[in-house]
């Protein structure tokens, strides 16, 4: 598959070097500060596939803000797509309300969930649930094989009666704690109905928008999991409440998150190094789209926050490519720069060409150049390089008894 950058490449077969302000109406790149942080356009949230500005009235435009509007509602879709509008599905028949959940919008050649439509920035196409997947069996490997780190039910697996997973993706991980914990019960939650047909007994799936108040009652759940909701929650606080509300007393919440910014393990990188400007360009346009993707270090003094004790972190790495001489980490490199390599496109178009600004083809220039760095031997430590990978952690908290 093209990146879409050949044809934005020089004479000399060069891609352009972007800095960290875009501006959306020229595609020029501007000669500033590469340390400076990232400005973005304040005005104009996508383009079309033909490069034309999309009007206000474009589903992926809906969020014009004004004071009366929720500023964590970007790219919500218009009256005809909303499920939220005025016109409401009580009433309709379940066929109905399956047949909307299921008409997914497809975006520049990528589809994408159209309950909450807008409301996470990921395909749900098959190439990324495939990621999904991928994804899974890295944590399985930083884990040593564990499916999580939080000693629930005090490691008597019978004892565990209810378990939520929130943002379940293909349910890969809830599928295999119900084969994990047989006399508990694990319910995952996500926007988009891909999980498989065919799952344990006691396994099942909720279509549901965890950003919204849980309709869970409360004291249900022994053990909530969450992973990989960076860019996700527009309130983490508010969101921890729910987990708090939703948990039995004794019970424990577990938060698996990493970085979107590679680092050196020498931490000798120049700033104008195109890491640095991924990193600041995705945080940044977290940031100004209200889910931040700094989680994986924020997470411990929010689980703190809400009310949980015996709060544990642990840090974990994953290096970007086979440069490590440990085992362990060459293999989760080696799975890494996979996974980045075929799924930086799914994980920034939308948010690039969204609240970044950018047309799909300056867009697919900038993931080109990502896809260039992750080529380059010099980014994996080789010809006089430097060695590069992604933060993370695992936080576990207990609500007291």
């Amino acid at each position: 598959m093209s990146s879409g950058a050949d044809e934005d490449r020089d004479d000399a077969g060069n891609l352009p070097i972007f800095s960290n302000t875009i501006d959306p109406t020229t595609q020029d790149e501007m000669d500033i500060d590469p340390t400076a942080p990232p400005v973005f356009p304040p005005v104009i949230f996508g383009t079309s596939s033909h490069s034309e500005p999309l009007s206000a009235a474009h589903p992926l435009l809906a969020f014009q803000p004004h004071d009366n509007q929720d500023p964590h509602a970007l790219f919500y879709a218009d009256d005809h797509d909303s499920a939220y509008d005025s016109a409401s599905l009580l009433g309709d028949d379940t066929d109905t309300l399956a047949s909307f959940i299921t008409d997914y919008r497809y975006e520049n050649g990528r589809r994408y969930h159209s309950f909450r439509d807008g409301a996470y920035w990921g395909p749900n196409d098959d190439r990324q649930n495939e990621l999904v997947d991928l994804a899974h069996h890295m944590y399985l490997i930083t884990l040593d094989g564990n499916l999580h780190l939080a000693p629930i039910a005090d490691g008597v697996k019978g004892n565990v009666h209810e378990i939520l997973d929130i943002g379940t993706g293909t349910g890969i991980w809830a599928i295999d704690m119900a084969d994990e914990y047989p006399c508990a019960r694990v319910t995952g939650t996500d926007l988009s109905p891909i999980q498989p047909d065919f799952v344990p007994p006691n396994c099942s799936f909720e279509i549901d928008d965890v950003t919204l108040e849980w309709t869970f009652p409360d004291d249900r759940f022994d053990f909530i999991h969450i992973r990989e909701l960076f860019g996700c929650i527009p309130d983490w606080d508010f969101f921890l409440q729910q987990a708090w509300r939703c948990l039995k007393p004794g019970g424990w919440v577990e938060i698996v998150e990493h970085s979107v910014w590679p680092v050196s393990e020498d931490g000798d990188v120049p700033a104008n190094h195109f890491y640095n400007t991924w990193g600041r360009t995705v945080e940044g346009l977290g940031e100004r789209w209200g889910k931040t993707f700094c989680i994986w270090r924020q997470s411990r003094e929010k689980v703190i926050a809400a009310g949980f004790t015996d709060v544990v972190e642990r840090r974990f790495k994953w290096p970007i490519g086979g440069w490590s001489a440990d085992p362990k980490m060459r293999e989760l490199g080696m799975w890494n720069q996979l996974r980045m390599m075929d799924g930086v496109e799914g994980f920034m178009l939308r948010i690039l060409t969204g609240p970044g600004g950018m047309s799909v083809q300056t867009a697919q220039a900038f993931l080109g150049r990502m896809k260039d760095e992750l080529r380059n031997p010099k980014n994996q430590g080789f010809q006089g390089g430097h060695a590069f990978y992604l933060d993370g952690s695992v936080v576990y908290g207990r609500k007291p008894l």
